[in-house]
């Protein structure tokens, strides 16, 4: 029987390459996302090229409560039942601003915009999370590890929210970890500021001497939503190509 997963952030980037890998394991996917147009052009390209209709979309704004109700409805749909949850949503969000009023919105922004929509969305599929045997995957980040300001404080909240939900769900059979990616250029995080030279200062801080993929960090996830990663939980699984080593 083909299990569900929810996707967020599964528009592009790593969510793209997640939806991808559960969807060619036979897994049925919702993804969801801000902008309805290229959670509408994955979609149709994995279902095309999986030759199927395993991938299924919606829009919301994970950071307002009153669209959950929403994507409650849209995971009804596809099957009520939630096997993976997936939190990808995020991004930088904050600046360093030039005053206290600008600071305060800086590290608000990035706060409510890494941490809010994987507590929001997690709490109001709970009740449909498969027990036992749901595995539930944040995105972090190696940045909460290194100097990054409101971003990473934001990213180390949430590895610090999937040790308490790893407590809360374990009775349950529930797994929570997170994936904490190292530089991956081929998403949309950097915008347009991915020069060269700042192309090279990222790999020059990573052992393996080259940049990741979205497609290896969603091996990772793959990994840990995985029906035999039962025994994996409350852990921060790191794919930072040697950038940070062992912490987590």
């Amino acid at each position: 029987m083909a299990r569900l997963a929810v996707v967020s952030g599964g528009g592009t980037g790593i969510g793209w390459a997640v939806a991808r890998r559960l969807a060619a394991d036979g897994d049925r996917v919702v993804i969801l996302g801000r902008r309805p147009g290229p959670l509408k052009a994955t979609a149709d390209t994995i279902n095309h090229e999986l030759g199927g209709d395993l991938v299924g979309w919606h829009t919301a704004d994970l950071t307002d409560p009153g669209d959950l109700a929403g994507v409650v409805g849209a995971v009804d749909r596809a099957g009520g039942t939630v096997d993976v949850l997936v939190n990808n949503a995020g991004g930088r969000f904050g600046d360093d601003g030039t005053d206290l009023a600008a600071v305060a919105a800086g590290w608000s922004r990035d706060f409510q915009g890494n941490v809010l929509p994987t507590v929001l969305l997690t709490e109001a599929l709970f009740d449909r999370l498969r027990r036992p045997g749901a595995r539930i995957v944040a995105l972090g980040s190696v940045a909460a590890f290194r100097p990054t300001g409101s971003y990473g404080a934001a990213k180390a909240a949430l590895h610090a929210w999937v040790y308490t939900a790893a407590t809360r769900l374990a009775p349950a059979g529930v797994t929570v970890n997170a994936v904490a990616p190292g530089f991956i250029p081929d998403t949309e995080f950097f915008g347009g500021g991915l020069t060269p030279e700042f192309i090279l200062s990222r790999v020059d801080l990573t052992p393996v001497g080259r940049p990741g993929t979205p497609d290896e960090v969603a091996a990772a996830v793959r990994y840990l939503a995985a029906p035999e990663a039962g025994f994996t939980t409350g852990q921060i699984l790191q794919v930072n190509g040697g950038m940070v080593f062992g912490r987590g």
